[in-house]
């Protein structure tokens, strides 16, 4: 989204990188000067690099100033944009790491506007302890399918589609004092969506193997699925999320990330969307109205 800011900081090192290099030129010189055609040579490169940096300067001014017109515009108009396109809708929240009070907020209330409830949530305890998993399996008969770390992706996978289709959880249900650090809500109802957080570092090893098989669960329960970030997030999650064929949203806490979070829940068209490098798609997913009451 912000290609031209880029370009414009890799031009400005060009042209001090040309500029340090004649002088370090002049200074190495045992003669204290550079040959007249090179300096001339230089002094043009010089002369076009500052007219190019000076019209970049624009442009990058110009997009600073078409992006705050379009969040000022959202932020405006979210209320009415976002009004009942969840209504009666339930939506399962999931952390990976602690509980963000600023993040259980933000996505609640953008389920709140647009009619909706946040009927569970869970954060996760990572990382998962593998031993302690695989006993807990192996005492149950039903589960010992899962048992081993080439089991540990199949073990996430259907961990997501539980969380999502509710009713019947046995794996939750197993293993929930050995994954869960917090948990809130019913979960026999099925959700119509569900939000992916990740507020621990990343992670290696088994749970890595673990969680992928866990967004993948959650992007193929049937349902929207969607990885959700701060805009301060470093390192982004959004790069994983996408490979799990999640779609994202960056800068939750903001109007326009809360909108795009609200178009993807109601069905919108899959993507990255946001105002950071990952947000691919756009700011928002194509707005399409709401289906007459009448």
């Amino acid at each position: 989204m912000f290609d031209f800011r880029y370009h414009l900081v890799s031009l400005t090192a060009v042209f001090l990188a040309l500029v340090i290099g004649i002088l370090v030129g002049i200074g190495i010189s045992g003669r204290g000067f550079v040959d007249q055609a090179e300096r001339k040579r230089l002094n043009r490169e010089i002369e076009q690099l500052r007219t190019q940096l000076g019209t970049e300067r624009e442009r990058s001014v110009t997009l600073e100033q078409r992006e705050q017109a379009e969040q000022d515009v959202i932020e405006t108009s979210y209320p009415v944009l976002v009004a009942g396109r969840l209504a009666a809708k339930r939506i399962a929240v999931l952390f990976v790491g602690s509980n963000d009070q600023s993040f259980v907020f933000a996505v609640g209330q953008s389920v709140r506007d647009a009619g909706g409830q946040v009927s569970r949530s869970r954060a996760l305890r990572v990382p998962i302890d593998a031993r302690a998993i695989e006993k807990a399996l192996s005492g149950v008969p039903a589960l010992a399918g899962y048992v081993g770390d080439a089991q540990l992706g199949n073990l996430g996978r259907d961990l997501g589609r539980e969380l999502v289709q509710g009713r019947e959880t046995p794996l939750w249900d197993e293993l929930s004092g050995l994954l869960v650090e917090e948990q809130s809500g019913a979960p026999l109802l099925a959700a119509d969506g569900v939000v992916v957080l990740r507020t621990a570092v990343p992670q290696q090893g088994p749970t890595a193997v673990f969680l992928a098989g866990l967004y993948s669960g959650l992007a193929t329960a049937g349902v929207p699925a969607v990885g959700a970030e701060g805009a301060a997030a470093d390192p982004s999650a959004v790069p994983v999320f996408a490979r799990a064929r999640l779609s994202t949203v960056d800068g939750i806490e903001t109007p326009p990330g809360r909108l795009a979070l609200v178009l993807l829940l109601a069905g919108g068209e899959p993507g990255n969307y946001g105002v950071a490098r990952t947000a691919t798609d756009g700011i928002l997913p194509p707005l399409e109205p709401l289906p007459s009451g009448g």
